[in-house]
């Protein structure tokens, strides 16, 4: 019986080839997408998951008060982890981490390596990344020692054996105590190397809770004791002793540590740690996204089986006069479903290994084939086959083994007439997903375009970052002298942080004629010429000149020390001064000087984030970057008489850089990636419904090949004929335009409200998307219905 069903099936596919391709295509398309989109969401879902203590494991966030305003970091002071391990027995460990950058030196190989992690001794025994060489218990038992992963092992040592061969980073020489396997993507901490935290200098011997740079977790001795010890936490952060400590006067301030659950930190945190987090909100989205185009292939398959139920009308028939009972025709419906879907489910699965490449450009991951022959992949793929297959031919299945003898018999299957909801409703909800996926992603990707475009108050386009270290800090001056005099250079400054995002924390005092202001605020250390090489705007003052030195006096243990202060508007409007009223006024961070200047506030932080007020100070002596402008005429040509002037004055050190705009834009990479898989998800949506649209237009006109010949007799046009058989599909498609616009308003508009800085909702974009939607599925119908019309209407009717 199986067989006789398997080979009806086969002859069923070879009869009606192009209604078999069009289904045959949707599915493996909708299935190729959800396993493609499931990879990515299993992905997302196991962050952090592989380590055994996952559940047990936490992070430390830090919130503050001052004068009003509330900030909240993911890091914390050095005091964090040690104190608490001391007065909370619910603390097993602790370990403090912070990744940077140096200079990497082993025999004559020097490399400036970005992934170098420092961590307290427990490290190790909190995470789980194994050791293929040494032992957890003395990889950085030692400040001398330093452990490496694999691939910097290979890239190093080649096959020799790494463990105690000497490395030296910046000026200390470290020997290396292990080996680690490399880090599996899933991880938020990724490193190439590790070392003893201490190594980070004598900036990291005293705890503070201030000085917040340090990224803390803990080891829970039960995951359970999570809420009674955040409960704790909170009281003892709160006790007078503590407030006292931290220098909190005003009863409204305070200073609050927050715990969060590892598993729960690259979904849920809105604070990013050592890379951007994801966003569980987006999971959901794309499993949406996933589950609508499956539906639109699935409708597909569902109507063409109804419509081609129509020519198999004598077919049923004829089983049913043979004996066939009602399980049995059903039985071979819902095999020819299983048979289709099962062809769908190999292509998908070859299909998705194709897309894997392509697929990693757009989300970001860099998955391999062998991601897709792992247990999950497969028995999601082999359970979503059955599922659709069951599903897509159930309906089908049903109407054509309930059909009565007499009736096919008489009058065949009738597809065409009555009024068939569930047809209807499946064409509605396949362009109204399509419809809804296009504005939504014609709206997130206009946000990108507003964002990459939007004036930030600075010029990030064209500005080469440098990393200062090394003999470079003693040598500031004339470096940046020699970068000014290459051709092609237009302005060189120096700063702590790049201004696309300042993380600075810290806070003023001024006083005037209404009292004393407490303000809390970011700060950023700068060089000279920072704001004419950033190409900001002062609205009051002037920039620092070189004079403002000789306000620094540090004679006389800072006695006479005056620091020079730019202000941005923000925080002259938080003080209550106008631009003009604050130059020349005296503020104090630690140590007091005047405002020179007022600058146009400028983006400094996400555009999710409102501008805030800022503080930019005279600090060379804590830079980190030059910024160096270049003109656009010969941008590579600049770039080599750059490297020709580090090479012949930086000799400890390789030429590296990067461009201020990457690091804009990787402020939004959550953003450019759910564009990009919009942007597919909607063009499948769309190519699959009116795949299914040309399928049904295809067999309706077939139909009425008898009816059109007749109306061509009969006198009637081209155009009135293509209206014809048009116009009912085109009505469901209105009908599915009406329905999906609010929804995508509301979605969109929803999405938008994560910006202080974003588009508004233009009328156009709902306009024209119904209009090509419409002339697509005209276009779509049309096609059929002026074949038809086109053909020699005697032909038609001797045919019929």
């Amino acid at each position: 019986m199986f067989r006789n069903y398997l080979k009806t099936a086969f002859r069923s596919l070879r009869k009606n080839k192009l209604y078999s391709a069009i289904n045959i295509f949707g599915l493996t398309v909708g299935l190729a997408a959800c396993l493609l989109i499931g990879v990515y969401i299993n992905h997302e879902l196991s962050y952090d998951r592989f380590n055994v203590n996952a559940g047990r494991i936490v992070r430390a966030t830090m919130e503050y008060k001052f004068s009003g305003t509330v900030n909240t970091t993911a890091t914390t002071g050095t005091k964090v982890g040690p104190q608490f391990k001391r007065i909370f027995p619910a603390i097993e460990e602790y370990v403090r981490t912070f990744i940077s950058h140096n200079v990497v030196k082993s025999g004559d190989k020097i490399f400036d390596e970005p992934g170098i992690l420092y961590a307290d001794p427990a490290f190790f025994s909190i995470f789980s990344f194994p050791l293929v060489e040494g032992s957890i218990s003395t990889a950085l038992d030692a400040p001398d020692k330093i452990v490496l992963s694999q691939s910097m092992a290979k890239k190093y040592f080649g096959r020799e054996d790494a463990i105690n061969k000497t490395f030296t980073i910046g000026k200390k020489s470290l020997r290396v105590s292990a080996v680690c396997a490399d880090i599996p993507q899933n991880s938020q901490l990724k490193f190439d190397f590790v070392t003893q935290f201490l190594n980070l200098g004598n900036s990291v011997k005293d705890e503070v809770y201030w000085n917040a740079n340090w990224i803390t977790y803990f080891l829970l001795r039960d995951q359970k004791s999570l809420p009674q010890l955040q409960k704790q936490v909170a009281e003892y952060m709160s006790t007078p002793q503590l407030r006292a400590e931290v220098r909190i006067e005003n009863k409204d301030d305070y200073l609050a540590i927050h715990l969060e659950p590892l598993t729960k930190v690259h979904l849920y945190s809105s604070l990013a740690g050592f890379e951007p987090n994801g966003n569980i909100k987006y999971i959901y989205i794309f499993s949406a996204i996933a589950l609508l185009i499956l539906i639109i292939a699935c409708a597909n398959y569902t109507n063409l089986a109804t419509a081609q139920s129509a020519s198999r009308g004598a077919e049923i028939g004829m089983r049913k006069v043979m004996g066939a009972s009602k399980p049995q025709v059903f039985r071979q419906f819902i095999g020819e479903s299983c048979v289709i879907t099962f062809i769908a489910a190999v292509l998908a699965f070859a299909l998705s290994i194709l897309l894997l490449p392509y697929f990693n450009n757009v989300s970001g991951k860099q998955f391999t084939a062998d991601v897709m022959f792992r247990p999950v992949p497969i028995i999601a793929l082999v359970t979503l086959s059955l599922l659709v297959s069951f599903l897509a031919g159930l309906y089908p299945a049903v109407i054509l083994s309930g059909t009565k003898i007499l009736n096919v018999l008489k009058k065949g299957f009738s597809f065409t007439g009555g009024r068939n909801l569930l047809r209807k409703s499946l064409i509605v909800a396949q362009f109204g997903i399509s419809v809804f996926l296009i504005i939504y992603t014609v709206i997130i990707m206009q946000q990108m375009h507003y964002m990459q475009t939007k004036n930030l108050g600075y010029d990030k386009d064209r500005v080469v970052v440098l990393p200062i270290g090394g003999s470079m800090v003693q040598n500031f001056k004339t470096l940046k002298e020699a970068f000014e005099q290459v051709r092609g250079v237009e302005g060189v400054t120096a700063s702590y942080e790049t201004p696309e995002y300042v993380e600075w924390g810290d806070g003023i005092t001024a006083i005037d004629e209404k009292g004393k202001h407490e303000v809390s605020l970011k700060a950023m250390p700068v060089d000279l010429d920072f704001i004419k090489t950033m190409k900001m705007q002062l609205v009051a003052g002037r920039d620092f000149v070189q004079s403002d030195f000789a306000l620094m006096d540090t004679s006389n243990n800072y006695t006479n020390f005056q620091q020079p202060y730019i202000i941005n508007e923000a925080l002259a409007n938080k003080i209550g001064w106008t631009p003009q009223q604050a130059i020349g006024r005296s503020i104090s961070k630690g140590y007091s000087g005047p405002v020179v200047g007022v600058v146009k506030n400028f983006n400094f932080s996400s555009l999710h984030d409102p501008i805030g007020p800022l503080l930019i100070f005279l600090g060379r002596d804590f830079s980190r970057d030059y910024m160096v402008r270049i003109n656009g005429t010969d941008m590579q040509s600049t770039l080599s008489r750059l490297e020709m002037v580090w090479k012949q004055r930086i000799t400890d050190r390789p030429f590296n850089y990067h461009f201020l705009d990457e690091d804009y834009n990787k402020l939004y990479l959550s953003e450019q990636r759910s564009s990009s898989l919009f942007t597919v998800a909607a063009s499948l949506a769309i190519v699959l419904a009116c795949l299914g649209l040309f399928g049904l237009a295809a067999f309706t006109t077939v139909q009425r090949t008898k009816e059109i010949g007749i109306r061509r007799v009969l006198g009637a046009n081209i155009g009135s004929i293509t209206m014809l058989v048009a116009k009912n599909f085109l009505g469901l498609v209105a009908i599915a335009i009406f329905i999906a616009i609010p929804l995508a308003w509301w979605a969109g508009n929803k999405w938008l409200q994560d910006f202080a800085y974003r588009i508004p909702m233009q009328a156009y974009i709902f306009i024209a998307t119904a209009m090509i939607t419409a002339l697509i599925a005209l276009a779509t119908v049309g096609f059929h219905a002026m074949r038809a019309a086109l053909l020699n209407p005697v032909k038609s009717l001797r045919t019929e």
